[in-house]
């Protein structure tokens, strides 16, 4: 399974992630309402692992190969590696933060 992230985001001033979701994907709303809004995306706030784990996810690499650089960057502190992954994944697949291609 190869994970492909659905949103955009950006880098906060600690390097950390924030995935920006829409407030509004209804078009009425997007065209009357989101104009007036400071905000018009809600910010998910990821830890060091999370964050890693988001820029690691480019449509290509596979959730294994994702598994083998959190290891070598993180060592001891991630495992068991593969537990947490499949965790996050399916957290953030719920949530339609992520969707899964198959392997070619």
């Amino acid at each position: 399974m190869v994970p492909k992230r659905n949103y955009d985001h950006e880098t906060s001033d600690k390097g950390m992630i924030n995935i920006l979701i829409p407030k509004f994907t209804n078009r009425f709303m997007v065209e009357n309402i989101l104009p007036r809004l400071k905000h018009p995306y809600m910010k998910i706030n990821l830890d060091e692992f999370g964050t890693e784990v988001w820029l690691q996810m480019d449509g290509v690499r596979s959730v294994g190969e994702i598994a083998d650089i959190l290891t070598k960057k993180f060592g001891e502190r991630i495992q068991p590696v593969e537990e947490r992954l499949t965790k996050f994944l399916s957290q953030l697949d719920s949530h339609k933060f992520i969707s899964f291609n198959q392997l070619s």
